[in-house]
């Protein structure tokens, strides 16, 4: 700010000291005292630069309009009465005072505008503060959801896995023996995400993940479970929320393949596409599907966290699109853009 006025009022001084010597010039004269005339003009941009810590003080006061508006008046009174007697003991000045009516005229806007400008500009740097503090509570508002959102999550993966393992146990202790070992690996990973504090992980560590989860069920499913993959390997470096795709592929094999005895194919699919940026995750099944208006009203645990997940982080580039109709199967699409929305 102090940069900006400095500059302002030696740009002035050069503008004046450059029509007094063209004035001069105009006589056929070289006035070798610019300087001295121009140095004359200080008090002035000392004076003014007084309404800075003014429109401070009065910034933190609050007073109401009025009071403010005959502060400022009185200063400009003030100001334009310095004028007069720098003009008259300064420079030599010895008209009347109707003489100079414009002169004090012209400082008293000159007061006006500079301390108008100073308000301006504490405004604006008021605005922007606010603005700033605003977009920290919305930031930590966001953090706190999504920590509560995956929250959520974890209970339920555990809740769903420790399930799966108590069901194995009566029928084949072995597995469930080597089942509890993989858990523990899935478990791990959980909790050194949340210990971390890092809510993003990599597609490659993502998928690992629905590995070693899919491991554990194949376990109890056997021949039953049957898993598609399709993955473009461009993709795997890519950065997305924790515990994104296993809600899927665990909600697939909860509608599509425990409640019947057939086999069930699952697919999961990961594509880049590097031209918008775009990451797409897919999971889908040959399970009986369901209908579209009656799932809206009952999304589960799992997707619904996720839809919300991704309006947090990513806005309206975010999405989520279920397909599905009655005897269609069930196919979830995620789209996530590379780079957050700030």
């Amino acid at each position: 700010m102090w940069s900006i006025y400095v500059c302002s009022w030696v740009a002035f001084l050069l503008l004046l000291g450059a029509a007094l010597q063209v004035d001069a010039l105009l006589q056929g004269r070289f006035d070798t005292n610019i300087a001295a005339a121009i140095l004359k003009s200080t008090p002035h941009a000392i004076f003014l630069a007084l309404l800075w810590p003014l429109s401070g003080y009065l910034d933190r006061r609050r007073p109401a309009a009025w009071t403010v508006v005959l502060i400022h008046a009185s200063g400009a009174i003030l100001y334009g009465l310095m004028c007069y007697l720098l003009l008259r003991f300064l420079i030599g000045v010895r008209q009347p005072l109707a003489w100079i009516f414009w002169p004090l005229l012209y400082a008293m806007m000159t007061y006006c505008v500079i301390a108008a400008t100073f308000h301006i500009v504490r405004m604006s740097h008021a605005q922007r503060r606010q603005a700033a503090a605003a977009q920290l509570a919305h930031h930590l508002l966001v953090t706190s959801e999504m920590s509560a959102l995956r929250n959520k999550l974890n209970p339920h993966f555990l809740f769903n896995t420790l399930h799966s393992i108590i069901a194995l146990t009566r029928k084949n202790p072995e597995a469930a023996e080597t089942a509890l070992f993989q858990c523990s690996d899935m478990l791990r990973y959980v909790l050194d995400t949340e210990k971390n504090g890092v809510d993003f992980v990599t597609l490659d560590d993502e998928l690992q993940f629905v590995r070693d989860y899919l491991e554990l069920e194949s376990l109890r499913l056997g021949s039953r479970l049957q898993v598609e993959w399709e993955l473009d390997e461009k993709a795997g470096p890519c950065p997305l929320p924790a515990l994104s795709l296993q809600p899927l592929v665990e909600n697939s094999i909860k509608h599509a393949i425990n409640p019947h005895c057939r086999p069930g194919r699952i697919l999961i699919r990961t594509g880049l596409d590097e031209r918008t940026g775009t990451l797409t995750l897919t999971v889908g099944d040959d399970g009986p599907g369901a209908d579209p208006d009656a799932f809206k009203t009952s999304g589960g645990l799992g997707i619904r966290t996720l839809e919300r997940r991704l309006e947090l982080e990513h806005g309206v580039r975010g999405t989520l699109t279920v397909h599905t109709a009655p005897g269609a199967g069930f196919m979830v699409e995620m789209s996530i853009p590379l780079a957050a929305d700030k």
